[in-house]
């Protein structure tokens, strides 16, 4: 029988004894810059491992039913699935990323609709997904989870590991490694090979993280004294920018708030001035609008941290950060660097607001 006082360790995993004394801010670092080997050990696994591609062989016959493919989450997690809807409704897919909170509450009534669901948790412990696992029944269900002790896996029958290994503070490695794994089921389901992207995605990431980290300071410096912080993505980096507000929230408790480019134009573009800093995120087939949209902060007096894959240059008004160039969607996962450099600059500066967290607490709706 289980021992109820047993510690719940986070992903089931006891730490070492030296990471238990470690701060916010090194594990921080220490997280972040584990993410490229993250990355490599689950693309490694999701093309080899035997009982992975019978897993994706299951979902890409289940998602040929009639019906979207939902991509059902909450915080981080959410923020990973927006990499994995988009190329499937790009690609005439018809898929949607939903917060698993309100699914729960007001959704479910049209769970009969959708071909295939597929929730993803770095805990697997949520109270909402636990909830929704046990709702499922007999509908097409997958888990992409972090945590093979918890009870969404225990109870899911269609499961994907994340691979992202133990996590203790903000998410990064359980953020880009879901984001990752959504964009494999993607290509699963459309039938294409994801290799050749996943291999150039990872070289990009591990090279940009080093560059962008190294130069944290001057980004720090420069954003510094900012009122209002917005974050601004389209498509897959959409989830990188709600992912990046929440990364600089969380750890620094400095407020910034993510937008679409649309949203942004149609509400916050209006009150743009000195005290405004916009970290724009030009990535993807819509990366000109993003460029625009800097453009047009910067005339109005803002300052701007604008994110693309071109060298350009910097003035007192706007900050140029270069990232190695990937194919469609895996700029969800390179469009998170900035943010957390910036965020680790921030915290090494002013201190860490978030302390490490070693075991799962009660989770509550």
């Amino acid at each position: 029988m289980p021992n109820p006082e047993a510690p719940r360790w986070i992903a089931g995993v006891e730490p070492a004894p030296e990471m238990l004394k470690a701060t916010g801010t090194e594990i921080l670092e220490l997280e972040c810059r584990e993410q490229p080997a993250r990355l490599r050990d689950l693309f490694d696994a999701y093309s080899a491992d035997g009982e992975i591609r019978s897993e994706l062989e299951a979902l890409k016959e289940l998602a040929g039913g009639k019906g979207p493919v939902y991509f059902l989450g909450m915080g981080a997690s959410l923020c990973s699935s927006f990499s994995g809807s988009v190329p499937l409704h790009s690609n005439g897919v018809p898929s949607y990323s939903i917060d698993a909170g309100e699914w729960l509450h007001y959704g479910t009534s049209t769970w009969e609709h959708a071909a295939l669901s597929i929730l993803l948790t770095t805990s697997g412990e949520s109270a909402e997904l636990v909830e929704l696992v046990k709702a499922a029944g007999s509908r097409p269900l997958a888990l992409i989870c972090n945590n093979p002790a918890s009870p969404c896996w225990k109870l899911a029958t269609r499961r994907l590991p994340m691979l992202a290994g133990p996590e203790y503070g903000n998410a990064t490695k359980t953020y880009t490694n879901a984001a990752a794994a959504s964009i494999v089921v993607a290509a699963e389901i459309l039938g294409q090979k994801w290799q050749p992207g996943a291999a150039l995605a990872a070289g990009a990431f591990a090279a940009s993280l080093e560059r962008i980290f190294d130069q944290r300071s001057q980004i720090e410096s420069f954003c510094r004294g900012a009122a209002n912080t917005e974050i601004i993505g389209r498509g897959a980096a959409y989830g990188g920018a709600v992912m990046s507000a929440l990364c600089i929230r969380e750890m620094s408790g400095h407020r910034a708030a993510p937008h679409t480019g649309a949203g942004f134009r149609h509400g916050p573009n209006l009150d743009v001035d000195a005290t405004h800093l916009a970290i724009v995120l030009a990535l993807g087939r819509c990366a000109q609008l993003g460029v625009k949209l800097a453009a047009e902060c910067v005339r109005k007096g803002g300052k701007v941290v604008l994110v693309s894959e071109k060298d350009r240059d910097r003035s007192a008004s706007l900050y140029p950060v270069r990232l190695d160039p990937v194919p469609e969607p895996w700029e969800g996962l390179t469009s998170i660097i900035t943010a957390q450099a910036l965020t680790l600059a921030m915290i090494e500066r002013n201190g860490c607001r978030l302390p490490p967290r070693f075991q799962y607490g009660v989770m509550e709706e």
